[in-house]
C-alpha cells in the first residue's frame, strides 16, 4: 500500500485526535506519527489533550502545525465534558474525530453525536472497559455511535467483539507503524562502560507488572553463571523501579541491571544490543517490538497479542511462553551462543518491519478508513439516542 507523503493532496480533511493520557506511551506515540504525517500530507489536525497532563505529548507535536486543545474530565460520567468536546469540534471544523482508548472513545463518540460529525475509535490493548458491566454498556453505546473501530491487532479485535458481543465486521485492524530513523550515535555501552567482550540485552518499556521485567532479570540470573560478562538495560519509568533494583541484587546480578529511565534516544539504545527481549505478560501490538525489528536485533519475546504474527511465528525472533523464566532463559542462550541464528533471525525481522510495520503504511490504512465516511457532517443523529445509553463507569 502506497505511504502518504508530504503535499497538499489531503487539503480539506480536518481531523480531532482525541486522548487520555499524554505521557510517553505507545498509543500516544501513535497518535503523533498519525497527527504529524497527516498534517505534512495538507490536512488540518487538532490533538485534543488532558488539561493537568504531563505535556510530553504536546511537546511532541510542537513545530508540526498541529494545534493542541484540552478536555477536562473530573467525574466519570461528564455531560460537561462531552458538551465541550463538542464545542471544539464545532469551532475547527471537524470532519473526523478519532478518539483512542476507552474513556476518549466514550466521550468522542458522545461529543460527535452532539456535534454532528463522523467518530473513529482505535483500541490499543487496554480491556478497562471490561471490568465492569456499566463500561462495557458504554463502550458498546460508543461502538454503536461510531462510523468505525479499529483495534490495532487480531487478538484484541476477538477479545473486542466476545467482550461487547459484536460482529467481526464491526471492527477494523490497522497494524501500529513507527516512524524508523537510524540513530546519530551509539554511546549506551560507553556510558554503561562495557568491554567489546561484553553482551548487552536490552528491553524498552515502562516498569510495570504488565511487562515483565521481573521474569527477565530472573532469566539473566539464571544465564549469569555461563555468561560472565552478561548485561541488562531496560529503557523505561515506573513503580516497579525499587522493586526491580532489589530483586537484581537479592538474585546476585545487582550490578549487570542497568534501569535506564525514561529516553528519548530509544533507536540507539537499541543499536547497543546484542539482544533485544520484550517479556511482557499482555501486549497487543508493542511499538517498542517494531522498533527493535526496524533496528535489525535479535529478538526474544513472550508469545502474547500480535507479537507471533509480527515475528512471522518464529522466523523473525524466538518466542516464549510468558512468566516463565526458564523459558526466556533458554532462548537467549540460543541466541547467545549460536551467531548464524542470530543474524538470521534480526535480517529476517528488519525485513517484516519495513515491509508491514512503517509508519507510512499505518497512516494510508487510517487515510483510506478516513475516506470511507461519508463527506461532510453526520446527519443520521438519529440512529442511536445517546442519552438512552449514557455511559456510567
Amino acid at each position: 500500500m502506497g505511504g502518504v507523503t508530504p503535499g497538499r493532496h489531503l487539503a480539506g480533511l480536518r481531523i480531532a485526535h482525541l486522548i487520555e493520557c499524554d505521557g510517553p506511551g505507545g498509543a500516544e506515540r501513535v497518535l503523533v506519527h498519525l497527527a504529524t504525517r497527516l498534517q505534512a500530507a495538507g490536512a488540518y489536525n487538532v490533538a485534543i489533550l488532558p488539561e493537568h497532563g504531563e505535556g510530553w505529548l504536546a511537546r511532541q507535536l510542537t513545530g508540526s502545525g498541529v494545534a493542541i486543545e484540552h478536555f477536562q474530565l473530573n467525574r466519570p460520567v461528564s455531560p460537561a465534558c462531552a458538551r465541550s468536546l463538542a464545542r471544539v469540534f464545532r469551532r475547527h471544523e471537524i470532519a473526523v474525530a478519532h478518539s483512542h482508548e476507552f474513556s476518549m472513545a466514550v466521550y468522542g463518540a458522545w461529543a460527535s453525536w452532539l456535534a454532528g460529525v463522523h467518530h473513529v475509535i482505535t483500541m490499543h490493548g487496554s480491556r478497562y472497559y471490561a471490568g465492569r458491566l456499566q463500561r462495557r454498556v458504554a463502550m458498546r453505546a460508543a461502538v454503536a455511535l461510531s462510523s468505525a473501530t479499529v483495534t490495532v491487532s487480531e487478538s484484541l479485535a476477538g477479545h473486542l467483539c466476545s467482550d461487547l458481543h459484536l460482529s467481526p465486521d464491526r471492527i477494523s485492524v490497522v497494524a501500529n507503524g513507527v516512524d524508523h530513523r537510524e540513530p546519530d550515535g551509539v554511546t549506551l555501552r560507553d556510558e554503561l562502560r562495557l568491554s567489546p567482550h561484553d553482551r548487552l540485552l536490552v528491553a524498552v518499556g515502562n516498569l510495570y507488572p504488565v511487562k515483565g521485567h521481573r521474569y527477565l532479570i530472573e532469566a539473566l540470573a539464571r544465564l549469569a553463571p555461563r555468561h560472565p560478562g552478561l548485561h541488562l538495560a531496560i529503557s523505561g519509568r515506573g513503580e516497579l523501579e525499587d522493586s526491580l533494583r532489589s530483586q537484581a541484587r537479592a538474585l546476585g546480578v545487582g550490578d549487570r541491571v542497568h534501569l535506564l529511565g525514561l529516553r528519548a534516544d530509544v533507536p540507539a539504545i537499541l543499536a547497543a544490543a546484542d539482544v533485544f527481549v520484550h517479556p511482557s505478560v499482555s501486549e497487543a501490538l508493542p511499538l517498542a517490538l517494531l522498533e527493535a525489528m526496524f533496528a535489525g536485533r535479535p529478538i526474544v519475546a513472550s508469545d502474547v497479542g500480535e507479537i507471533a504474527v509480527a515475528l512471522g511465528h518464529g522466523q523473525a525472533g524466538l518466542l516464549v511462553e510468558p512468566e516463565v523464566p526458564a523459558a526466556l532463559a533458554a532462548a537467549l542462550e540460543r541466541i547467545l551462543t549460536d551467531p548464524v541464528l542470530a543474524d538470521s533471525l534480526a535480517t529476517c525481522a528488519r525485513s517484516r518491519a519495513e515491509d508491514e510495520y512503517d509508519v507510512q503504511h499505518m497512516v494510508a490504512r487510517y487515510v483510506s478508513l478516513y475516506r470511507r465516511t461519508p463527506a461532510g457532517p453526520r446527519s443520521d443523529r438519529t440512529e442511536l439516542e445517546f442519552g438512552a445509553a449514557r455511559p456510567l463507569w
